[in-house]
């Protein structure tokens, strides 16, 4: 029944039609879609206020890394990009050089991803394809509890239980990158469990019962067929648990040694790029706090190419 002229009811051009049924017709726009005047407004304003919770995100990331660039742009005009990549790091004598950080970071960080990244892709298999359901009921509560843990007691469970245990095999302190790789091992696990089982459950069932039809067993459809087909799931997860890594503080300052040099080997204390500034931030000033600055700015870039990087993955997995 149509709506009597001058009624409470307003038109949204944006509400796709009913069709008429007609096999074989493609479905076209209604140009008019009635609906009261209180739901209108109603849906127009979350609408606007989903709108802005989005736009705040991509504001707040813009004024956080301009906020950063504008505090470390010292780093290009007094202190010099020379001075910054260099290996020394040593203030107090006007030394600011990173590369000796980010050799520790990048020493920590590919050590977690050696330990974790097979610790959380066998679990997620392990989960999704093998175990039973009372398996996974008890499994998954703890994989999500971990990711809780704050990194503080992750760091309290390095330093008593790791720690020790690492200086008996090694025969110094056990502060170290070697520690750290432990520690950072356990953390990232969740992250990669998690986006791993996601992938697996995007496999279609179908293609593991074609599997199973062709001849091949539980193990070979496992490794030689599922795998393979969530590989750009399972490197976003490994990517996403290498940012966690990355950027990880509390857990690795209480446990790397903090050494701002080029480590001899994986044991010998380090210093990664977020444990120098959770040192020095709290008493730098001047040109030591622009360097600080400017780390961070080097961090938010690596960031944003690593989420670069998954979306460029999840673009490919999509074609």
């Amino acid at each position: 029944m149509l709506p009597q002229k001058g009624s409470d009811l307003v038109t949204d051009p944006q509400i796709s039609p009913v069709t008429n049924g007609t096999e074989g017709a493609a479905p076209r726009k209604r140009d008019l879609a009635l609906v009261s005047r209180k739901t209108y407004i109603k849906e127009k304003a979350l609408q606007y206020l989903f709108f802005a919770c989005a736009f705040l995100a991509v504001v707040t990331c813009i004024l956080i890394f301009a906020f950063t660039m504008m505090q470390a742009a010292p780093v290009f005009t007094d202190i010099g990009l020379a001075n910054f990549f260099s290996l020394t790091w040593a203030p107090t004598e006007g030394h600011y050089g990173i590369l000796s950080l980010a050799a520790g970071t990048a020493l920590v960080t590919v050590g977690a991803l050696v330990l974790g990244v097979p610790l959380g892709v066998g679990t997620a298999v392990y989960l999704t394809e093998i175990a039973s359901a009372r398996v996974r009921a008890l499994i998954s509560p703890a994989v999500d509890l971990l990711a809780g843990i704050p990194s503080i007691i992750y760091g309290f469970f390095g330093m008593v239980i790791i720690r020790p245990f690492v200086a008996e095999i090694t025969g110094g302190l056990g502060f170290g990158a070697l520690t750290a790789w432990f520690v950072l091992a356990i953390m990232i696990v969740p992250t990669i469990t998690t986006l791993t089982i996601d992938a697996l459950n995007s496999i279609p069932m179908g293609i593991r019962e074609a599997s199973f039809a062709m001849g091949a067993t539980k193990w070979q459809t496992i490794y030689k067929v599922v795998i393979p087909a969530a590989r750009f799931g399972i490197v976003d997860a490994i990517v996403l648990g290498m940012g966690r890594a990355i950027g990880e503080t509390m857990a690795v300052l209480m446990v790397v040694g903090n050494a701002p040099v080029i480590p001899g080997s994986i044991a010998s204390p380090v210093s990664t790029l977020t444990s120098q500034i959770a040192l020095d931030m709290s008493y730098s000033s001047g040109l030591h706090r622009t360097a600080l600055f400017g780390m961070g700015v080097v961090l938010f870039i690596v960031s944003a190419s690593l989420v670069g990087l998954v979306r460029l993955l999840s673009k490919m997995r999509k074609k």
